[in-house]
């Protein structure tokens, strides 16, 4: 009889145990997602979807109602979709908006290509998002005036804020407070905006939150060299969801660590986060999630996405003479995705390189492009079409010949190649680097610096926003050709068609 009361003991102990560690836990999770410019699926649709993250969205709402889904910037521009027109205006995003609000996400940060757009086009984006929006170092600058951008709701301008917080409950009703900054690069400067710094930034958010927030996040778009430096700054905070770079990425710091998703969804992260209301302790368990075929997508975000895809097809059928008529046919897969397209030479880059110098009758001494122009973040494979290169390089632009100095052209070269993994990057043709005695060579030959060579840049490579010193204000840069409207040299992706039909009919 004893022992049975032993044990009825025992077991009581061991229910009041259990049921108090319940009590004390608030367990949520963060589905993160970052540059997303894609809202269907890529690579002849094995990889990506925004109906497949909604899929897996639903199910983390299962598991915990307590989900909530971020996006650390990058999504209104660029896109093929974007360039086009609807309804008399450019898109410039309103198809990202238009899916985003039907996955209803929680939290998005501004990330430097948000302000591709111009400071009317980017209002009418915020008016017409039915999420929230956070920026920390970010001011919107109206004529002489400096406010916080703002967003039109219920008839009402709203201040976006400079940080954000949510209530967490578990079942047995505690709750707590968890607070979020944002960070945002400036490599996009436009006279509407002022970025502050955002180290001075962050830490002032970061102390108007830990007094009303259990828990502080960022939620970021600038580099991870940079996200590292805030949480080494801010040593409590226990993830940054950063954005900026192109490829997945979990860096720990201290007690807290940096993640980054790949780009265009083709993976998100899924962090399971536990707070200890009595010991304060902090658990993350993050998983890195391929959104791919295996998913099956979402019916009511899959109708608005091809609802878009219908749209591109018919605008590009007015833009193009048949886009989808087969302008060459390769057997070996053309990479333009962004993790390579970045760092190495590959088979696209050359191609784009050779058919610039191609629109100047190969009458010049080497070709060079941006890697970040190029933004399919694919593969070309098979039966390459009109409407192929214009996802490649969905931002158009013409094709400079600009004659310049060796000293200039080594430098402008030499710091695309400090820049691997970088929109930077540069794809090149013609021209080679030697790396047994550390040099560069045009034709197979040394540069030398008092000589002037001409070269073909991509109209975006001169206005310095990649490689700041490459402007026409260098003296180096002797001078510069700029096509004519007439001219295939004018529109870089006629250019990289004309080039394929040259060598399909060779």
């Amino acid at each position: 009889m004893k022992k049975l009361g032993y044990l009825l003991i025992s077991l009581l102990l061991l229910s009041t145990t259990s049921c108090t560690k319940q009590n004390n836990e608030i367990k949520f999770t963060f589905l993160q997602l970052n540059d997303v410019y894609e809202i269907a699926p890529l690579e002849g649709g094995k990889v990506g979807g925004m109906a497949r993250v909604e899929t897996l969205h639903q199910q983390l709402l299962k598991e915990n109602p307590n989900t909530y889904m971020f996006l650390a910037g990058d999504f209104l521009n660029p896109s093929l979709l974007g360039t086009l027109k609807y309804k008399g205006k450019r898109i410039k995003g309103k198809q990202m908006i238009e899916v985003m609000n039907a996955m209803h996400f929680d939290l998005v940060a501004f990330g430097n290509h948000e302000f591709d757009l111009n400071e009317n086009e980017l209002q009418d984006r915020l008016n017409e998002s039915n999420f929230k929006w956070i920026a920390t170092n970010l001011k919107h600058k109206k004529g002489d005036t400096i406010l916080p951008f703002s967003i039109l709701r219920n008839g009402k301008m709203q201040n976006i804020p400079k940080t954000v917080t949510f209530e967490v409950k578990n079942k047995e009703g505690k709750a707590i407070k968890i607070g979020f900054f944002s960070a945002t690069v400036n490599a996009n400067p436009k006279d509407y905006i002022v970025y502050d710094d955002f180290y001075k930034t962050a830490k002032k958010a970061y102390n108007s939150l830990k007094n009303n927030a259990k828990i502080v996040f960022g939620l970021t778009h600038v580099t991870k060299e940079d996200d590292t430096k805030i949480l080494k700054m801010l040593p409590e905070v226990p993830l940054i969801m950063g954005g900026h770079e192109h490829v997945n990425m979990s860096i720990p710091v201290g007690k807290g660590k940096v993640t980054k998703a790949d780009a265009n969804a083709k993976t998100v992260y899924v962090h399971r986060i536990t707070y200890n209301t009595k010991t304060k302790k902090v658990t993350i368990n993050s998983t890195l999630v391929n959104i791919d075929d295996k998913i099956k997508p979402d019916e009511k975000v899959k109708k608005i996405v091809d609802k878009w895809g219908l749209f591109l097809d018919e605008k590009l059928n007015k833009i193009l003479d048949n886009p989808g008529a087969v302008l060459y046919h390769t057997n070996v897969p053309l990479d333009g995705r962004d993790t390579p397209i970045r760092s190495v030479q590959t088979n696209l880059g050359e191609l784009i390189t050779k058919s610039m110098a191609y629109a100047f009758d190969n009458k010049v001494d080497c070709t060079i492009v941006n890697g970040g122009s190029i933004r399919i973040d694919d593969q070309l494979s098979g039966d390459i079409t009109g409407f192929d290169i214009f996802r490649v390089m969905p931002f158009g632009g013409g094709i400079l010949k600009v004659k310049l100095t060796g000293s200039l052209l080594k430098e402008v070269l030499e710091y695309g190649r400090e820049h691997a993994g970088k929109g930077a990057y540069l794809q090149r043709y013609l021209a080679t680097y030697n790396t047994d005695n550390e040099t560069w060579l045009v034709n197979n030959k040394k540069i030398i610096d008092t000589k002037i060579y001409t070269v073909a840049f991509s109209d975006y490579l001169l206005k310095g926003y990649d490689i700041p010193f490459l402007t026409t204000e260098n003296k180096g840069v002797v001078s510069v050709y700029t096509p004519k409207k007439t001219e295939t040299a004018n529109d870089i992706r006629k250019v990289i068609i004309h080039y394929l039909k040259h060598l399909k009919n060779k």
